[in-house]
């Protein structure tokens, strides 16, 4: 094996996406004889997988490329060889760019070709900067190792489709990710049952176009999200299902349903809008209108009334007007989110938007952001405001950063803080929220004697 006794390290940028290919990376490094570091400095191999959504995003990567040159020499220096490799939509998007720019690095491996890794190091360790960004015709998740029922933590990530086909001239994805590919059900199903029996009860389904979903199944037939969730419901000890990223365009009729059926389904939905006017929407080839996006909100809170909604909102797309950033900040008003993720426009290269006339001036854009966000973090302050005095599960994830304190999630996704014994990481315990932070909550273990997992924690 490539790797025996040798060790990795992988730092992931970006989306939940780049986070489960980091896991799969891991595994099939592990099973190529790596084991895992603890930190870059120690490691025979270094592995970036990087997120190319914004310049800045791209930059972070360069940036982290200098410092691992330090390393590299001060390792060789002691007669120990490091090898470094660029993976992700950054690798994608910029291949060749990558080696020219940064000489350090020996391998760059786009995010269809990762199943290849053990191979790809095999040449990288006598050949002067391997590359490898096809997109290859064969199934990727095939060639990945089977997941291993090694104790893993409570929640999970488990892409079941990639890729994206709608083409937003701002994003760089169906270039990155190539075309909309979903996983066979089976496949999805197996894979699920093995994270459930390795202690994962909340699974989240990722993809780029979640919602668009239509993998085989058994029966021959294309199954929906919605039919996959109401599948995955199914498993005993899955006690939580979230999805993202979604598109509006997708939200069919038996997604909606779901929400309202499933209790499982958890009542948090991320569905990005980007923009609130509708000439700057058809500029960005959305595909769908403000209209439909306020009547698509009001029929999910028809079906789930106790639904919290997360987006994403782009502010100084080419051409914007104040006037058409004003509509924006009264569609934000008009629906109002619990969470949401706000960006200046960032033109990204070889997407359409790039060339567009009509650039919106930097300091236009900061403007434009500092507004939006001060409105958010308002409405997020009073969602988590909200929920002081009522009764959630929660999911408890990991330690906090103080002795006995336990970190988890609601079901609205936010994060909370309470002093709770160890035995309680990967429970499902009531508790009573205490107090609200912009961006987490306080809450008290609700002891009750009906509780077995409290009384079992409590010996």
């Amino acid at each position: 094996m490539t790797g025996t006794g040798k060790r990795h390290f992988i730092k992931t940028f970006g989306c939940q996406m780049n986070v489960y290919d980091s896991e799969r990376m891991a595994e099939a490094l592990e099973m190529a004889g790596y084991a895992a570091a603890d930190s870059p400095d120690v490691a025979d191999l270094v592995v970036l997988n990087t997120c190319h959504i914004r310049e800045k995003a791209a930059e972070k990567v360069y940036s982290e490329l200098g410092r691992l040159n330090q390393i590299k020499q001060a390792r060789a220096k002691g007669g120990l060889r490091t090898m470094i490799a660029v993976a992700g939509c950054v690798a994608q998007a910029e291949g060749r760019e990558i080696l020219a720019r940064a000489p350090v690095v020996d391998l760059v491996v786009g995010p269809q070709s990762y199943h290849r890794l053990d191979d790809l190091l095999r040449r990288a360790s006598t050949e002067r900067g391997v590359i490898d960004v096809d997109f290859p015709e064969d199934d990727k998740f095939k060639h990945l190792p089977v997941r291993g029922a090694a104790r893993r933590a409570p929640t999970a990530f488990l892409t079941v489709q990639e890729g994206c086909d709608k083409f937003c001239t701002f994003c760089v994805v169906p270039y990155t990710r190539g075309v909309e590919y979903s996983r066979p059900v089976r496949e999805i199903l197996e894979e699920a049952e093995r994270l459930a029996h390795a202690g994962a009860c909340e699974l989240t389904l990722l993809g780029q176009n979640v919602n668009a979903y239509h993998g085989q199944g058994d029966d021959g037939e294309a199954w929906s999200l919605a039919r996959l969730l109401r599948r995955l419901a199914e498993i005993p000890t899955i006690r939580r299902l979230r999805y993202t990223t979604s598109h509006p365009r997708d939200m069919g009729d038996d997604l909606i349903a779901v929400h309202g059926e499933e209790e499982k389904l958890m009542p948090y939905l991320h569905l990005p809008f980007q923009a609130g006017s509708d000439r700057i929407l058809g500029a960005m080839n959305r595909k769908h209108t403000r209209n439909e996006y306020t009547e698509l909100v009001r029929r999910i809170r028809e079906a789930r009334p106790d639904i919290a909604l997360s987006t994403d909102i782009i502010v100084g797309f080419p051409g914007e007007t104040d006037a058409e950033f004003a509509q924006t900040i009264e569609l934000v008003e008009e629906v109002g989110f619990a969470q949401a993720y706000s960006f200046k426009y960032s033109a990204r290269p070889g997407t359409p938007a790039e060339t567009m006339d009509d650039q919106v001036p930097e300091d236009v854009k900061a403007d434009r952001l500092r507004e939006l966000q001060a409105l958010l973090s308002a409405q997020q302050a009073a969602f988590n405001t909200s929920c002081v005095g009522r009764r959630f599960d929660v999911l408890f994830e990991r330690h906090g950063r103080r002795p006995g304190q336990l970190v988890g999630r609601t079901p609205y996704l936010q994060a909370v803080h309470a002093d709770a014994p160890d035995a309680l990481i990967g429970r499902m315990i009531e508790v009573e929220i205490s107090g609200a932070g912009p961006n987490s909550l306080e809450a008290d273990i609700l002891r009750s004697a009906e509780s077995p997992d409290l009384a079992r924690a409590n010996g």
